[in-house]
């Protein structure tokens, strides 16, 4: 009762307010009523005629805001739940026919009809009747809009009622009446309006379209006129705005349509379908998730009504091979399958057949939708029998297809495809999961087609589910078995399915059955599933499994098996099994069976190892001995089929020793026998590589020892089995000793002549005798070629040489004992690297002749080349590992070295390298080249050098790239300049050949350069082709080659700098670089936390841009990014572990950063500033460079960012705004640092109206209002800025949202604590109140004007300025409500303005000037402007004591009041501290005191006075003293004159 009386006392006020003519607060008092109305359950009869007569009028009024009418309808509607009746009346005795009513009279009433059907109900025949004269009569867009929407809403009230008439409380109404107004109404509005509207008008028309056309439809006579309409419906389908609300209204007609059992024609349904699906598949642009929603729905009606149709639009839809209309379709058919639509299950073969319209499109979209459409199929029901085995193919088919395209991506940017595909897979698989194979028809199509599944190779991913999944068919029948006295036959027809045979299935099942040791679930299903498939295995097998699986179980039960124990037990099983069937031809093919899936596993798999054991068991369980043997010998002759021969061979001979060790020795033997040309223990038995060696024969022949029966082993063992292994042992350890070869004759020659053939016969003899059995060592031969070369290539120049001969005959001989030398070692070299089948060791043997291919003397290297070039040609076949990227970075280069004999050798040897390695070349093209060599001009040498590059580059094992570049970057530090450049070009052509492929090697590329850096400085050539070489690789790998130089220590050293700089200067990849790094930056400054990542970035970025790299496309997520990343490292220090503690050679000038976060991220800020500025984004900065320093200091940072903003190029508007739109999240940052930086920001830009017209600033202004409200007085202070400069960019906002606004500037006019808050408040306030009127301040005049009193004698110039100025702006708003109070407070603010005008700041005098002038008129003393004119004159300042006795001679005779409430004010400026004021004081308590009736005089506080002016003559300051003195002798004088004692 009480709660009552207070809500109707509070409607009572309202009331009154609202009979006032003030528009201010109806907005808040309509909003609050509605809520009150709303809320309470019964209201006084005569509140409710007021409250209708009020929100009636106020409805109704033109000059009110639209808002204010809007709520005033809301009211007047909510009214109706308490007097229907009243508020109908009301309302139409405000719609009248053939008059055009109020806009909001149409709203309201349509309002009614919605919120109050049955009520309505009776009073729309007269409305109806009503409107259909006015429609004629609107002109205006609004006016049509509401009419369009009272049509909307009484459709739909109608509707209701025609649908539930049965509901309602009275008799039923001819609703055909109703409707034909309704279709007159509609009719008219779809010929007059619909042909040319507004878009506004439009959206209305659609709206009501639906409904108006879903009513209609219950008539058999307007059924047709109603459909015709829906093609302009579907004509409307234009835009994003529009477009939901026209599915919407479809919706509504399609409901209506199944609901009143109309049959669409098929060209309507047609054209819907097609609407329809181009709204859910909308390309390129993806749909708006409402209207998708809606259209889907829609497609769900049509699945109830017209199936048939509708599956055949599908499917001629699905045979466009349009991506985005098949996953759009296939999302159709999951949802309608998923609402369980009865019509659509008759239609179960429609579905699968689309399905598979689409299994052959290789699309990862359309894949996933296809099985996430087959997984719902198989849920619901909708896999039939005979149709439905290829969408269960096609799940498995999936998983096999994503596997096999995983393993082909090798692309770098195949990151999308591998997601993909790894989706398809994963989706695959759960498929699979959720499969239920006992759902209704399931059994049908997966029995016994899915066995088809267990035995390839490529679905043992699926393994696990796909045992669940027989196993749960199995288990099944036979519970039918059980149920039943016989069995409903699972194995039906299995068509065009080819089945595993038995045999199959046991293989795979026993191999995979061994990972149930290792806790694997597919391993522990393949020995489940053995346990419920004996009668399909072997009918045989029922009983023995039955037994023995189940004890097989049993070590598995709570743990993993020891891996030993369970293969020794799937062994017994299988040789049991064996044992049981007896079955000569069976176990024969089981064995064949095991041999082809042999490459279904990994050589060093458990699975595989198995595999050999299961196999050489079947083996010795076979009783056709012909067979075994011939599957022994094929094994022996060609165990590369077995993966790992050595391996396989011993454990398939060895476990079929156990039953067959005759014939497993007799095979051996036989087979060593025929073999009769053993090599050495490293090569094969027979001539290829892929063969078993003596050493693996000896190891078998231990394993069949090992595996024999007992009884058997000790009569064979001497003769059959030691022996051969003893024979095969000698083979291997023959021991020719090559040492006997005297090399003393070579060591012996001289170094310096050529005079007999010892070298040459001598090299002549090793190479015949280095082929001789057995080998030296790696180290003998190393030393017999070292001694070799040393000998021969260090001798003097063959034109030296021959000069030693006397005659011409000694000279010729010299030259061919010179020549056949050379030749012998060249053969040599090439017969003992080339015999070698370890990669490694060719390698040792080359590096011999390292030293001399880059040997000083010119005649040195042309000998060592010459010999290589013989060594690398004529048909050499490397060993498979050789790798030929360090040999080709050596040689490659010397293509431009001094002499054409080494040019052509050097060029024949890197062509030699391909050849050798078998890989094909241009040889007729590079043969051409190559003669180009014999050229002395360095520039064709270099030209052609270049050519050759790049024709072989391309051909060079990517994985051998590493290799070549760290020789070619050894040549570029100490080969001749032209080799030098030979270097950088053979590099750098590498590089663009094979840069996109060398992601995995990356990192050690990256510090090989690294490493090089020091030496190449000092090579200016050499240095540029480093860096350009980094630019290459970045070119193809930029965000690694950036992530890489990120990690540098911090500061970054000259030589990281340069590499920046490098980077930034290529024209080619500068773009990808400030991309990478914004990227990089991003990332690293997430959660609003900077990383020192992000620190690193910030420094590379300032040595990117600072080499003038434009930063047009990237300025506003570079500058919001740097502003973000100063603010959240402001005040931070810069962690010692990641500041480089390494000595660095600073350049001259140069100095040493300091490791200040901040200002690292500055000097970034600061160069990206002066880049916008070239490239006309910014200005200079009205602070200079003390931006910069303001910007650094946690106390100052804000007025820095302030200033920032200011140098902001507001003329370019898409810059500004896309700064804004990244910089708003900073408004709710969780880092209270970049809140206040983006606040900040913002306040400065507030006051940009250019801003406000192109910018989303309404919500900067509410999250500013916000902030004002903050306990951070830095944030509250920008805030309150940002309130303040809305005044400028924004009036119309302010006068729209003054309440909120005032009251948060207000609030920080008490944030005593920071006068910063106070100042900043007091600004605001006066450039918001220059806006407002007197009514919109009345409410908070009396507080600002007590407020800005406060800080009259504030200690900060700023606030005292402020303050004052805002009083002299307030005395323009006191209007007649606040003038006495306002005239109150002037006369205790006039000792402030009269003190202040001696204010050590002159600007404060002079405003204390103007609001004196200002306010006199409120205190009647207009005389005294001729006082204040002397201090407008322009003139010095009169003398304060003179001014102050003018100004109090005028006022006594006007106002003693005044001047005695001037003295009763003074006392506390007596203590002022500036002691200006203190002088000012005293000489205006002289001159009150002079100028104060005998009355007043008698009244003063003579003694407190007295003490006052006394203690001022003690004042430091002598004008103090002075005045002191002069008031004292002007109050004895005083008192004397009418004899009061002092």
């Amino acid at each position: 009762m009480e709660e009552s009386i207070e809500t109707f006392g509070d409607i009572n006020l309202t009331l009154s307010v609202l009979n006032k003519e003030d528009n201010i607060s109806k907005e808040d008092i309509y909003s609050h009523l509605t809520s009150v109305i709303q809320n309470t359950d019964i209201l006084d009869d005569a509140i409710v005629q007021r409250l209708i007569y009020y929100a009636s009028k106020d409805m109704r009024d033109n000059n009110i805001l639209r808002e204010i009418r809007m709520l005033a309808g809301e009211v007047l509607v909510s009214l109706a739940a308490h007097d229907f009746n009243s508020v109908m009346y009301e309302v139409q005795s405000n719609f009248r026919i053939l008059e055009l009513p109020n806009e909001f009279v149409v709203l309201a009433l349509a309002e009614l009809a919605t919120s109050y059907v049955s009520q309505s109900i009776p009073f729309m025949m007269m409305t109806l009747l009503t409107m259909q004269t006015m429609l004629r009569l609107a002109e205006e867009e609004r006016m049509k809009e509401a009419f369009c929407v009272a049509l909307e809403k009484f459709s739909k009230a109608i509707y209701e009622y025609v649908n539930h008439w049965r509901d309602f409380p009275y008799p039923r109404l001819d609703a055909n009446r109703l409707s034909d107004k309704i279709f007159m109404l509609f009719r008219y509005i779809m010929d007059k309006w619909a042909p040319m509207t507004s878009p506004m008008k439009t959206l209305a028309i659609i709206k009501a379209h639906g409904p108006t056309v879903s009513l209609l439809l219950h008539r058999e006579d307007l059924c047709e006129y109603a459909l015709g309409q829906v093609p302009w419906l579907l004509n409307q389908y234009k835009d994003k705005e529009t477009d939901f609300h026209v599915t919407q209204s479809l919706k509504q007609i399609l409901t209506a349509a199944v609901l009143y059992d109309v049959d669409l024609p098929k060209g309507l349904r047609r054209t819907i379908f097609t609407n329809l699906l181009h709204q859910v598949c909308r390309v390129p642009e993806h749909p708006v998730k409402e209207n998708e929603i809606e259209a889907s729905s829609c497609f769900l009606i049509l699945a109830h009504s017209n199936p048939a149709d509708l599956m055949e639009f599908f499917d001629e839809q699905m045979r466009s091979n349009n991506e985005a209309i098949r996953m759009g379709i296939l999302t159709l058919l999951r949802s309608a399958i998923n609402a369980d639509e009865p019509n659509l299950r008759d239609h179960m073969t429609s579905v699968e057949r689309t399905v598979k319209v689409v299994m052959s499109d290789h699309s990862i979209k359309v894949r996933n939708s296809t099985l996430l459409l087959i997984q719902t199929m198989c849920e619901k029901c909708y896999i039939e029998a005979r149709e439905g085995w290829p969408l269960i193919d096609y799940v498995f088919s999936q998983f096999a297809v994503s596997n096999r395209n995983l393993e082909k991506l090798t692309k770098p940017n195949s990151h999308e495809d591998e997601k993909g595909e790894k989706s398809v897979r994963e989706t695959s698989l759960e498929v699979l999961k959720t499969l239920d194979p006992l759902v209704i028809g399931m059994p049908q199509v997966l029995w016994p087609r899915m066995l088809t599944f267990v035995v390839p190779a490529e679905y043992t991913g699926t393994l696990e589910y796909l045992f669940n999944i027989i196993r749960i068919l199995i288990m099944a029948e036979e519970r039918k078995k059980n149920n039943a006295k016989e069995s409903t036959a699972l194995v039906i027809s299995t068509g065009a399915v080819k089945l595993p045979s038995p045999q199959q299935l046991l293989a795979r099942l026993l191999v995979i059955s061994m990972l149930a040791s290792l806790g694997k679930l597919c391993g522990a299903g393949a020995i489940g599933l053995l346990k419920t498939l004996p009668e399909i295995i072997h009918p045989k097998l029922v009983d023995l499994w039955k037994t023995r699986i189940p004890e097989l179980l049993q070590p598995l039960e709570g743990k993993n098996a020891s891996i030993v124990l369970w293969e020794t037990m799937l062994l017994q099983l299988l040789k049991e099994s064996l044992w049981k069937i007896s079955d000569v031809a069976w176990t024969v093919q089981l064995s064949r069976d095991f041999s082809q899936q042999m490459g279904s596993y990994g050589n060093t798999s458990v699975e595989k190892r198995f595999l050999w054991k299961a196999l050489g068991t079947t083996l010795a369980s076979c009783q056709d001995t012909d067979f075994v043997s011939s599957q022994i010998r094929e094994f022996l002759i060609s165990p590369n089929q077995l993966g790992d021969q050595r391996q396989g061979i011993t454990s398939i001979l060895g476990y079929c020793a156990e039953k067959h060790f005759d014939i497993v020795l007799k095979v051996l033997k036989t087979f060593q026998d025929r073999e009769k040309f053993f090599m050495n223990r490293c090569k094969g038995i027979f001539s290829g590589k892929k063969s078993l060696t003596k050493t693996d024969v000896m190891v078998i022949y231990g394993v069949v020892a090992l595996h024999a029966p007992k009884t058997q082993l000790l009569t064979r063992l001497d003769q059959d089995i030691v022996s051969q292994v003893l024979f095969l042992y000698g083979q291997c350890s023959q021991v020719l000793g090559m040492s006997v070869m005297n090399k003393d004759f070579i060591r012996d020659e001289p170094l310096d002549s050529l005079a007999s053939p010892v070298r040459w016969k001598a090299l002549i003899a090793i190479r015949y005798l280095s082929k001789l059995k057995p080998q030296l060592s790696l180290n003998d031969n190393l030393n017999i070629l070292e001694e070799n070369v040393r000998r021969l290539l260090p001798l003097p120049p063959l034109e030296k040489l021959k000069n030693e001969g006397e005659t011409d005959k000694d000279k010729e001989r010299i030259t061919f004992l010179y020549e056949r030398s050379m030749d012998a070692l060249g053969k040599l070299l090439r017969t003992m690297i080339w015999d070698n089948v370890k990669a490694d060791d060719c390698h040792e043997m080359f590096n011999l002749l390292r030293m001399w291919l880059v040997s000083q003397k010119d005649w040195e290297r042309e000998r060592a080349f010459q010999i290589t070039a013989q060594v690398l040609t004529n048909d050499i076949e490397a060993p498979e590992e050789f790798k030929i990227g360090s040999l080709l970075g050596l040689l490659a280069p010397h293509s431009c070295d001094t002499l054409p004999t080494i040019r052509q050798a050097a060029a024949s040897s890197a062509i030699g390298l391909f050849c050798i390695k078998g890989i094909r070349l241009e040889v007729e093209r590079l043969q051409g080249l190559q003669e180009g060599l014999q050229s002395d001009d360095v520039h064709v040498q270099i030209k052609i050098s270049s050519k050759i590059a790049k024709i072989v580059s391309k051909l060079l094992p990517s994985e051998e790239i590493l290799m070549f570049l760290e020789e070619t970057l050894d040549g570029l530090e100490s080969l001749n300049p032209t080799c030098t450049k030979a270097c950088g070009i053979w590099m750098i052509a590498a590089l663009k050949e094979q840069g996109a492929a060398l992601e995995d090697q990356l990192l050690e590329i990256l510090g090989i350069i690294y490493h090089h850096m020091p030496v190449l400085r000092q090579k200016e050539e050499s240095f540029q082709f480093m860096l350009e070489a980094i630019s290459q690789i970045a070119s193809f790998h930029m965000d690694a080659v950036v992530a890489n130089l990120l990690q540098k220590p911090l500061p970054f050293d000259r030589d990281t700098k340069t590499l920046w700089k490098s980077l930034a200067e290529n024209p080619a990849s500068s773009g990808k670089l400030l991309r990478a790094l914004v990227d990089k930056l991003e990332n690293g400054l997430e959660d609003d936390l900077a990383e020192m990542d992000a620190i690193s970035v910030a420094c590379a970025m300032n040595e990117v841009v600072s080499t003038g790299t434009p930063v047009a496309g990237l300025y506003p997520e570079l500058f919001t990014l740097l502003l973000k990343l100063v603010s959240c490292t402001l005040g931070q220090k810069m962690p010692s572990s990641t500041v480089s503690h390494r000595r660095r050679v600073m350049q001259q000038g140069e100095r040493q950063q300091n490791a200040d976060p901040c200002r690292l991220s500055i000097t970034t800020l600061k160069c990206v500033q002066a880049q916008a500025m070239k490239e006309g984004f910014a200005k200079e900065s009205d602070e200079g460079d003390n931006l910069w320093t303001l910007l650094s200091s946690p106390g100052t940072h804000h007025i820095g960012v302030c200033a920032l903003a200011r140098s902001m190029a507001v003329w370019q508007h898409g810059v500004i705004l896309d700064i804004m739109e990244q910089l708003l999240s900073s408004l709710t940052s969780s880092s209270e640092n970049y809140r206040i930086t983006g606040t900040a920001f913002f306040s400065e830009l507030m006051k940009e109206p250019i801003l406000w017209k192109h910018g989303n600033l309404r919500d900067v202004l509410i999250l500013m209002d916000q902030s004002a409200w903050d306990s951070n007085a830095i944030l509250r202070q920008m805030a309150i800025r940002g309130l303040g400069n809305t005044a400028s960019g924004a009036p119309h906002k302010v006068k729209k949202h003054k309440q909120i606004i005032l009251e948060s500037i207000i609030r920080g006019l008490y944030h005593l604590a920071r006068t910063e808050v106070v100042c900043e408040s007091l600004k605001a306030l006066k450039k918001i109140l220059e806006l407002l009127t007197d009514r919109d301040v009345s409410f908070y005049f009396k507080e600002i004007v007590l407020q800005a009193r406060t800080f009259f004698e504030d200690e900060q110039d700023d606030v005292r300025l402020t303050a004052i100025f805002l009083f002299e702006n307030l005395a323009s708003l006191t209007g007649r409500r606040w003038k006495i109070f306002f005239a109150e407070e002037i006369k205790k603010s006039m000792i402030s303005f009269l003190l202040h005008l001696w204010d050590p700041n002159p600007k404060i005098g002079a405003a204390c000037c103007d609001v004196l002038i200002i306010c006199i008129p409120f205190l009647g003393l207009q005389e005294l402007y001729g006082v204040l004119d002397h201090l407008l004159d322009g003139q010095d300042l009169p003398r304060a004591r003179d001014f102050y006795r003018q100004f109090c001679m005028k006022l006594a005779k006007k106002n003693q009041e005044i001047l005695w409430i001037l003295h009763t004010h003074s006392f506390p400026f007596f203590t002022s501290n500036w002691e200006m004021i203190r002088s000012a004081a005293v000489k205006l308590t002289d001159a009150i005191v002079l100028n104060l009736t005998n009355q007043y005089v008698e009244l003063l506080d003579r003694e407190e006075l007295t003490t006052r002016l006394q203690a001022l003559r003690q004042d430091p300051c002598i004008s103090v003293q002075r005045a002191a003195e002069a008031a004292l002798q002007t109050l004895l004088r005083r008192c004397k004159e009418i004899s009061i004692p002092l």
